[in-house]
């Protein structure tokens, strides 16, 4: 069992990898097959991580720890570790890729080939949750961006050309002005000490942030990568048309694992590099995500395209995150409680969002038309969707006894003792939220029939309705015995808060160490 603790990092990586390369070689009518008996064997090990996870538990804060040289002359090692911030992502990927699987077994147009994207952005995805070498954080962080473009450009909706362009310029800008950062942090450690390390990377960075006018223009840097991935505003705009045409599975990616990516960031590099540029420039950074909130918001209230209407509130939801991100750095004694909520937050929008976007994709099978007009009174003719759809809907909102709920609460304390305003405008991401859903449940669900095919529509068969009703018992779980969740989280987001809030020159020494630093 050891010797699994330490390669099982691993083994969620190179699984779904090698998985890929297995299903290329399968014939094409069992693809599928294929694709899910990989997925699910990777679930399988992102289980043991939450079994094990007191087994696990060593001298410094990241656990399952896997260390190898790599490139020695140059300070790059193969590290991984996770945390209690990183497991629940991890957890999140490996769940959610199985289900998309599933979801996409009426995929007629190539498809080994969106099976095998499916996995490699499992693959890379895992790695950047995993990665404790910056190099390596970044090779991950790139590679999601190839299987994420082919999905959107060859299975993707009418201006799918359009849509993966534009995600991949704005994606691509971000991550090309971080990895000049990530070289002059590098370069500014004395030559013999060079790593890439994430310790080593710290410290470097730290003191860069204490003494250096750089500091400024490397913050931004990192900054502008993970926002742009967020999608916070005014960085969104490539988020609507990248989620609205991209295929089901693909936007269930996209929308509950990549927008999390940029969050992470802000977690794992940005804040700890530059704590205290960090808290200078969290005023104008919150501001923003307010202002993300309530522009998201009012935007999906006047959509008509049912995709776009999800897409807009993932904006809203994504900006409430970010601003309980920022809020933590001055929210004295709630800032545990606020990294807390973020961490069980990111969780939970991923779940919701792919519960309707899942539905969303069934729907869009049976009435290729994401006008809502094409549909009304559906509950009467596919019963199981709606009471699914109902269920998915209130999460999004954030209802008592749902996982969206307890994240919401533990950020919104954060922000209330942060700013009282910011905290009063925040809580519209609620009151707007439930008017765009209740709105879309509305036209889709009541009223006429707008088409008389409509009348004879199948209700949710056997493998859609698992798909969904296996995330919605996890999101019930969470709203209901969320202390599980919480006990894994709360140990870690302390000794984030440690570091960049009380300036605890204890958290380097918590951060893994190797000979090349």
């Amino acid at each position: 069992m050891d010797f699994f603790n330490h390669s099982v990092l691993s083994s969620l990586i190179f699984c779904p990898l090698l998985g890929a390369l297995l299903v290329s070689l399968l014939p094409r009518k069992v693809a599928r097959e294929g694709a899910f008996v990989v997925a699910a064997i990777n679930l399988a090990f992102a289980l043991h991580l939450v079994f094990h996870w007191n087994d696990a538990a060593n001298a410094t804060r990241f656990r399952f720890e896997e260390s190898a040289a790599w490139l020695p002359q140059l300070g790059v090692t193969y590290r991984l570790g996770v945390d209690g911030i990183s497991v629940g992502l991890v957890l999140l990927t490996a769940f959610l890729t199985p289900l998309v699987v599933l979801s996409s077994w009426k995929v007629a147009q190539r498809t080994k080939e969106y099976m095998v994207c499916l996995l490699l952005l499992e693959s890379a995805a895992v790695g950047v949750f995993c990665a404790l070498d910056v190099i390596l954080f970044y090779i991950f962080f790139e590679a999601v961006l190839v299987p994420s473009l082919l999905l959107i450009g060859i299975w993707g909706g009418a201006r799918r050309a359009y849509a993966s362009v534009k995600f991949f310029v704005y994606t691509m800008a971000g991550s090309v002005l971080m990895w000049v950062a990530m070289l002059y942090i590098y370069f500014s450690q004395t030559s013999s000490t060079r790593s890439f390390d994430l310790g080593a990377m710290t410290e470097a960075a730290r003191k860069l942030d204490s003494g250096s006018n750089a500091a400024i223009w490397l913050f931004a840097a990192f900054a502008l990568a993970f926002a742009i991935k967020t999608a916070l505003f005014p960085l969104h705009t490539w988020l609507p048309d990248a989620y609205s045409e991209a295929p089901a599975g693909a936007t269930v990616m996209l929308a509950s694992v990549l927008s999390k990516m940029g969050i992470y960031g802000f977690l794992r590099l940005t804040i700890p590099f530059f704590p205290g540029i960090s808290q200078e420039f969290a005023p104008i950074l919150m501001m923003l995500a307010i202002v993300g909130i309530i522009y998201g918001a009012f935007v999906a209230i006047n959509q008509t395209d049912i995709k776009r209407v999800i897409a807009y509130s993932s904006v809203s939801h994504l900006g409430l995150i970010v601003l309980g991100v920022f809020a933590a750095l001055s929210a004295g004694k709630l800032s545990d409680l606020t990294l807390t909520g973020v961490t069980v937050q990111m969780i939970a929008h991923g779940l919701s969002t792919a519960a309707l976007f899942l539905l969303v994709g069934a729907l869009l099978e049976r009435v290729p038309n994401r006008e809502m007009g094409a549909f009304g009174g559906l509950a009467s003719v596919m019963p199981r969707f709606t009471v699914l759809f109902w269920i998915a809907l209130f999460a999004s909102i954030g209802l008592p006894g749902l996982s969206g709920f307890v994240g919401e609460y533990l950020i919104f304390q954060g922000v209330m003792a942060s700013s009282f305003w910011m905290a009063v405008l925040a809580t519209t991401t609620v009151v707007l939220g439930a008017i765009y859903m209740l709105r879309m449940f509305r036209l889709t669900m009541y009223g006429e029939v707008a088409r008389s095919e409509n009348a004879a529509l199948p209700d949710l068969g056997a493998r859609e309705w698992i798909s969904v009703a296996a995330i919605l018992a996890v999101i019930m779980w969470i709203g209901v015995a969320p202390q599980r969740l919480l006990d894994m989280v709360s140990p870690d987001t302390k000794n984030v808060t440690a570091t960049t809030i009380a300036q605890s020159p204890d958290f380097l020494a918590q951060l893994p160490n190797d000979s090349t630093r």
